[in-house]
C-alpha cells in the first residue's frame, strides 16, 4: 500500500464525509486537481501553505485504487495529483494536525522521520 496525504480543514473534511467523497478544497477546484503530498513532503507543505491554521486534519490516502499523476511542482519535486474525486473508500486514516508550541503542526510519528 502506498499512502499519499491531503491536508485540509476539519470542516471541509466533515462535509466530504457527509457527501461520501472529497471533491477538493478551493485551491484544488481552482487548479483542476486535488493536491496531495508524499510522506516526505507533508511537513513542508504544512509549513508553506497552512502556517498558523488551526482545525486541520491530515488525510492518509491509499493510492492502489486511484489514478494518481505525479507532476513537477515546488523546487522540481514530483507531487501526487488526482484529477477527479476522492472516494471515501480510498481513505486509510484521518488524524488531527494541532498546532504545537513552536507554531508547527503536529504530525504522526511515521511522518516526522520521513
Amino acid at each position: 500500500m502506498q499512502l499519499i496525504y491531503k491536508i485540509c480543514s476539519q470542516d471541509a473534511w466533515q462535509e466530504a464525509e457527509k457527501a461520501g467523497c472529497f471533491t477538493g478544497a478551493a485551491i484544488d477546484i481552482e487548479d483542476g486537481f486535488i493536491h496531495f503530498s508524499s510522506a516526505a513532503q507533508v511537513a513542508e507543505t504544512a509549513r508553506l501553505h497552512f502556517a498558523g491554521q488551526t482545525d486541520l486534519v491530515l488525510v492518509a490516502v491509499d493510492t492502489s485504487s486511484l489514478d494518481i499523476v505525479w507532476e513537477e511542482s515546488r523546487g522540481g519535486q514530483l507531487f501526487p495529483h488526482l484529477y477527479g474525486i476522492l472516494p471515501m473508500s480510498a481513505v486509510h486514516e484521518v488524524v488531527p494536525m494541532p498546532l504545537q508550541a513552536d507554531g508547527s503542526h503536529a504530525l504522526p510519528d511515521a511522518l516526522v522521520c520521513a
